[in-house]
This record gives C-alpha cells, structure tokens and sequence, in this order.
C-alpha cells in the first residue's frame, strides 16, 4: 500500500504538538476498501468509493502490540492477517485502503493505493495477509 495521512490526522497531529491542543487517540481503528481509488477526494472525506453492499463492512483491527509491529524507522504492518466478510455480491475492483476510527463514519487517518489492485467477485473473501499492510510515516 502507498500511504498517507489524511488532512484530518496531520491537522490535529500539528495541533496537538505545536499548538497544545489535545488529541484524543482512537480506542479502535478499523480498516475499509475503495474502489477506484483518489487520492484528493479521500483527504477531504468526501469518498462515494467506498465498497458496499454485498456483506462488506470496515475491519475492526484493536489498537495494541498484537496487531501491529513494533514500529521500526517509521514504519508498522499488521501481525496478523486483516480478513474481511465473504462477499455476498459483486464488490467490483478495489484499489485502495483506509483506515478510520468508526465503523462506519467518523474520521479517515490514513489512506493509500493497493500494490495491485483486485475484482472482488461474489464468494470472493478479501484479506491482507500477515505483513502486506504496510503503514510508512515519512
């Protein structure tokens, strides 16, 4: 995955570090697919792409050592393998990833292409695998 923060996460990161203002840290994070994913519309939250129906729904991953590596040179991936549910309908071709602090609204953190992208059929069962969601602050 290409990654990036989204407006939302560097704005309140520049606040709370230069300007005192308190960030509250997510209790959970949860990860979503995009289909035919842009950048721009993602940062301003304003993503129509997001993948639906079919039985899809954000992944909840916890906040904690289990599900993530220890960062090394601002980078973590996740230790664990990120299944999403069986697809029930035609989900059609994802390209991209976020990463929120809701289930279903609240706010992006993080956003990124997929290496390559995939046609999630019917019966199809998307997952990333221990180590391919790559996370890189730089």
């Amino acid at each position: 995955m290409s990654d990036a923060m989204s407006n939302y996460l560097e704005n309140a990161l520049i606040n709370h570090i230069f300007r005192g203002t308190a960030f509250s840290q997510p209790s959970d994070i949860y990860i979503g697919l995009i289909r035919f994913y842009e950048a721009d519309k993602v940062e301003a939250a304003t993503s129509s792409q997001e993948v639906s129906g079919g039985s899809y729904a954000r992944t909840l991953q916890d906040i904690g050592d289990s599900n993530w590596d220890a960062p090394s040179n601002g980078a973590t991936q996740n230790s664990g393998a990120v299944i999403f549910p069986t697809a029930t309908a035609d989900w059609g071709c994802v390209s991209g990833v976020i990463i929120t602090d809701h289930t279903s609204a609240g706010n992006i953190l993080f956003h990124g292409s997929l290496t390559s992208m995939r046609d999630v059929q019917d019966g199809d069962t998307f997952k990333f695998s221990t180590g391919d969601l790559d996370i890189t602050l730089s």
